[in-house]
């Protein structure tokens, strides 16, 4: 009996050219605009080398005082000048593979593997670049922390169960002071995301109101007008009894990311084993990625073991350093105990 095999009912060419229904730009963070895709990184994200200089004029210094004009004409004004800064991002080049054995293929009833692969291969994708993403930004907080006096975070949390109080949990007086740490920036925050912990506690204070999506469907959450994102891969300690558990909550602005997608020279192809399984072959469903997804502000630090930096790299503080006015990144931390 012939057996149908991975590379008999995938078309690789086909496979990579039909739109993704589970990608990046379908994350709650793009369509609320936290996320951008941006074409001068998605030309970055083509070139050769992994490093991206992102260059940037600095704002003209408003502390500085106007010259007082005067009718002397032998006094001559000074003028300043506007200098550029540099924000450094690395390319992520990354891979995964699922294998199916020609055996399984022939035993197994119900639907094709391939068929639950190409199922499912989109939502793993924009998974991982979720988790990616917030894992930066738990790098950025411990970055802030260490070495920017926290002046991005609003702690109510209490380290002890027995200490946690209705003003070390979420509410809008911890949201409001978490936000202001934008100081009249404020009105730049348009996104929040929470764990699911969090969110069942905005719910049960009836802080929670739905908007219609493109369908009509009241179906978006919001905060004070604030999209909320709920992702339980938002940071998080465990409490154990005596510890109380702390969550982190991310507000965001419009543009707070940047997002640029690269070329893989294969970006989808079928690996044959004829050999595997002891010689009843196996086949593996080999998908590539290539991303920079760069936080706006910041420039990159420690240089990854290898290629790119893992997820654990990611939420390091060394990882990253900021470069611009606090006020100038539209993100601020939240930590509560729930």
């Amino acid at each position: 009996m012939a057996t149908v095999q991975l590379s008999d009912i995938i078309d690789t060419t086909v496979f990579q050219d039909i739109p993704a229904v589970n990608s990046p730009e379908k994350t709650a963070f793009f369509e609320a605009g936290a996320a951008v895709r941006n074409g001068m990184l998605d030309n970055i994200a083509s070139q050769p080398g992994s490093i991206a200089e992102l260059p940037f004029w600095k704002d003209l210094d408003a502390s500085s005082d106007p010259n007082l004009s005067s009718d002397d004409p032998a006094v001559d004004g000074t003028p300043e000048k506007i200098v550029q800064g540099e924000q450094i991002g690395r390319t992520a080049y990354l891979n995964k593979g699922w294998s199916e054995s020609d055996l399984a293929s022939e035993i197994v009833m119900g639907p094709k593997a391939m068929d639950q692969i190409r199922a499912r291969v989109d939502t793993y994708w924009m998974r991982s670049w979720q988790r990616r993403l917030i894992a930066t930004y738990s790098g950025i907080l411990a970055d802030n922390i260490a070495n920017d006096d926290g002046d991005m975070v609003a702690d109510v949390s209490e380290a002890l169960t027995a200490d946690v109080t209705a003003s070390s949990v979420f509410s809008r007086q911890a949201f409001t002071s978490a936000a202001f740490t934008l100081g009249d920036h404020v009105d730049d925050i348009n996104v929040i995301s929470v764990h699911s912990v969090v969110y069942k506690r905005m719910m049960d204070n009836d802080d929670i109101d739905f908007i219609p999506d493109s369908q009509g469907q009241m179906t978006i959450p919001t905060f004070l007008g604030k999209r909320v994102v709920v992702d339980d891969g938002m940071t998080f300690t465990p409490g154990d009894g005596t510890n109380a558990p702390t969550y982190t909550s991310i507000l965001w602005g419009a543009g707070a990311v940047g997002y640029g997608m690269g070329n893989p020279k294969v970006p989808v192809e079928v690996e044959r084993a004829e050999r595997g399984g002891n010689g009843a072959g196996v086949e593996t469903l080999w998908t590539r990625k290539t991303w920079l997804v760069h936080p706006f502000g910041f420039q990159t630090g420690t240089a990854p073991a290898g290629p790119s930096y893992s997820v654990a790299e990611l939420g390091q503080a060394a990882t990253w350093d900021r470069v611009v006015d606090r006020k100038n990144v539209p993100v601020s931390f939240l930590i509560t105990n729930g």
